[in-house]
This record gives structure tokens, sequence and C-alpha cells, in this order.
């Protein structure tokens, strides 16, 4: 996944920098506060009934923003598009790790670490002399 950002315009939320659309900010919000109230890790099982509630439309919570800021609100996104959209960027930049012998999700700091790594690969490239290409 590719994360684009203009460092003047910085969005204030996470889930804005790594999401195109408020409805997958709203669903990728959901399921980090569902991991934090499940002590930060679910089950493969687990992770399948919070798609399937999300795919029914019978996942009802209260959204901080407006036009809907403070109601109630039945949340539903598809489950295949949830687990392309959603799920798998968030492991694949280290959000959420996959455990495949316990089969468990779990949140993890490896974004930020990867994020580290990206920076001191760019002060390696700075320190580096120039090439001493010939031009024609």
């Amino acid at each position: 996944m590719v994360i684009l950002f203009d460092r003047f315009n910085m969005p204030e939320s996470i889930y804005e920098v790594i999401f195109a659309t408020k409805q997958q900010i709203i669903v990728a919000k959901l399921l980090i506060l569902d991991l934090k109230e499940k002590d930060n890790e679910v089950t493969k099982t687990e992770m399948s009934l919070f798609a399937n509630r999300l795919h029914e439309g019978n996942l009802i919570t209260t959204i901080d923003e407006e036009p809907y800021l403070g109601k109630k609100v039945k949340i539903s996104y598809n489950k295949r598009q949830f687990y392309d959209r959603i799920l798998t960027p968030l492991k694949s930049m280290g959000l959420i790790n996959y455990d495949l012998y316990k089969k468990t999700y779990k949140l993890s700091d490896s974004f930020n670490k990867e994020m580290i790594r990206v920076g001191l690969m760019w002060l390696q490239e700075l320190r580096k002399p120039p090439l001493d290409i010939k031009k024609t």
C-alpha cells in the first residue's frame, strides 16, 4: 500500500493518512476499538464475526464525526471489502499482526518501526557522495 501525504497539511488522525474514504476510516476505527476492548488481540473466528456483523449491518455504534456526531448509527460494510480494503492494508503496513500458529490478530507497533527504518534509509541516501556520472 502506498501512503501519500503532504507534510504541510498533515491530517489530525492516522486513519486519515492511511485510508481514502470516510467510510473506510469509520470501519478501521471500529476495528481498532474492538481489538483494544479485547486486550489488543482477537482470534480468527472473532475477526470473522466482526466482519459478518459489519456485512449484515448489525454493528451499531456512536460516531464522532459530523453529521452523525453523538448519534447511534448502524454500520454496514461488505465483508470482502473489509478484508481487502481495511484488514489487509493494516496487516501489510504492520499496524496489525497475524500469528499463524495461534491464529490471532493483534495490534502491533511494527508500523512505527518501519517508518523509522524508512527515515534511516533517507538519512543514508543523504550521506552518500554524488555519483561520478559523465555528462555528454
